[in-house]
C-alpha cells in the first residue's frame, strides 16, 4: 500500500455535494482506502480569477493503485462529477488533483508528482497540512515549510466538513 494526498475542488453548481461526491466515489474505488479528510477551505480562483470561489479540500489515501492508475481513477471520479475540461484554470464541477504518491517522483507530461505548484497553493497546503502535519516530499522537504514560504496571512478559510 502507497499513501497518496489528492486535492479536491469546485466552484460549480453544488460545490459541497461535488466534493462529497467526489469522496464516496473514492471511499468506493478498488485499490484505494480513505484514511484521511480535511476541512473544506473556500479560496479564490487563480489562473483564470473571473469565477465563482472554490471550495477545497485534501484526501489521503492507501493504495494498492501505481500512479497512473490513480490519475485514471481521478479522472473519472472526476467526469461522474460533470467534469468537462474546456479551459485551462476555469469553472469546474470537481476537479481532482494528486498531490503526492508516495516517493514518486515524476516529470512525464501526462502526470508530474509531487504536484508542480504544490508550493504555490495555501489552499492545497492548508488543508494537506492538517490532514498529515509531518508529510514530507520525496525530496524531504517538510509540506510546512513549504505553506511557511508562502508567508502572508492566511489566504483561505475553513468552509465546513465532509
Amino acid at each position: 500500500m502507497t499513501r497518496a494526498y489528492l486535492g479536491l475542488g469546485s466552484n460549480e453548481g453544488d460545490r459541497m455535494e461535488n466534493l462529497r461526491q467526489g469522496v464516496m466515489a473514492l471511499k468506493e474505488a478498488d485499490g484505494v482506502v480513505v484514511v484521511g479528510i480535511s476541512s473544506v477551505y473556500e479560496s479564490e480562483p487563480v489562473g483564470m480569477t473571473d469565477q465563482p470561489d472554490f471550495l477545497n479540500a485534501v484526501v489521503a489515501v492507501e493504495t494498492t493503485l501505481d500512479p497512473n492508475e490513480l490519475l485514471e481513477l481521478a479522472f473519472e471520479v472526476e467526469r461522474r462529477q460533470g467534469r468537462q475540461r474546456l479551459l485551462r484554470w476555469g469553472p469546474r464541477t470537481l476537479d481532482v488533483d494528486l498531490l503526492v504518491v508516495g516517493d514518486v517522483v515524476s516529470d512525464d507530461p501526462a502526470l508530474t508528482l509531487p504536484h508542480p505548484r504544490l508550493n504555490e497553493r495555501r489552499f492545497v497546503l492548508e488543508p494537506l497540512m492538517e490532514v498529515e502535519p509531518e508529510l514530507r516530499l520525496p525530496d524531504g522537504t517538510p509540506a510546512g515549510v513549504l505553506l511557511e514560504r508562502l508567508g502572508g496571512e492566511q489566504a483561505v478559510w475553513k468552509a465546513g466538513e465532509l
